[in-house]
């Protein structure tokens, strides 16, 4: 079995939903507490045992390359003011792997980053995560579904349960369970009616694919709103190979890309800091009185 080595994460979206913010930010650099969104997904798949980040680009994004680059103006002025840990800690960002920059060109949606990427994965399997939301889970999201992958050598996609009325917010699997937390994909519907959706099981934003998906999305007609969508050309891979679903456990989900999931995420976060949790406690209770 080939090892995953290579996750590729798009991060050309304009961040409509954070204007006005994000017209000179990219949304992906958005804080959680202190640490930019884009750095929980980078870290969830080096943690997973990816080296090679694919970052898919486009203008405006700038901050993302520099973030994940070196910085020796800023080492030299930390250690100059005695912040050694804080330079140690900022160097290891650009250490973390090995990061691939291209920009995305091509029609609109959430497949034209992937397909942008091929030349880079050429013929190997590989990841894909999106770099505005994220699981946090232990082990990690990425890594439970190369698990699965490295079981049984078929496309493999992240799931949480969610409530039955919240199905319509979400790309919803119908499914055979195959062991425990895993199950074979029959029907993927995007958005459904509640009363219509085939289960609860949501597929959130992290994909381990076959390089043979690269000639379904190049192949694909536009679908929804004119564009290109994995969804689509994960179906079209379906008529020739099996996927899977690989329901997270443990898992807590932060849409981050949305206001309100971007707050809870810094809510959250900032309570599992042992420098702030019993402070931002005190103050939270204090707004709820």
């Amino acid at each position: 079995m080939q090892k995953i080595t290579k996750a590729i994460i798009p991060v050309a979206g304009y961040g409509t939903r954070f204007l006005p913010v994000t017209k000179a930010q990219p949304k992906e650099m958005l804080p959680i507490v202190d640490k930019p969104i884009i750095q929980y997904v980078v870290e969830e798949a080096v943690a997973s045992g990816i080296t090679d980040i694919i970052l898919v680009t486009g203008a405006g994004k700038r901050a993302i390359e520099d973030h994940f680059d070196h910085n020796s103006e800023l080492y030299n002025w930390l250690a100059k003011q005695g912040k050694n840990e804080l330079k140690e800690e900022i160097k290891k960002i650009a250490q973390m792997a090995n990061f691939i920059y291209i920009r995305q060109k091509g029609p609109y949606g959430n497949g034209t980053p992937v397909l942008c990427a091929r030349e880079i994965v050429g013929d190997e399997p590989f990841a894909v995560l999106w770099g505005d939301e994220f699981i946090y889970s232990k082990p990690p999201r990425l890594k439970q579904c190369i698990k699965v992958f490295e079981k049984y050598g078929d496309p493999v996609l992240s799931g949480l349960r969610v409530d039955k009325k919240d199905v319509n917010k979400y790309g919803i699997a119908e499914t055979a369970q195959v062991e425990d937390n895993v199950y074979q994909i029959k029907s993927l519907v995007e958005k459904p009616d509640p009363k219509d959706a085939p289960s609860n099981l949501a597929m959130l934003g992290c994909y381990i694919l076959t390089p043979d998906i690269f000639d379904d999305l190049d192949n694909l007609e536009p679908g929804k709103g004119g564009e290109i969508w994995l969804t689509d050309a994960i179906k079209s891979l379906m008529k020739r190979r099996p996927a899977y679903a690989c329901e997270i456990k443990n898992g807590t989900y932060y849409d981050t890309g949305s206001k309100l999931g971007w707050l809870r995420a810094n809510v959250d976060f900032a309570l599992k800091r042992p420098e702030l949790k019993d402070d931002f406690k005190k103050y939270l209770k204090g707004i709820l009185k």
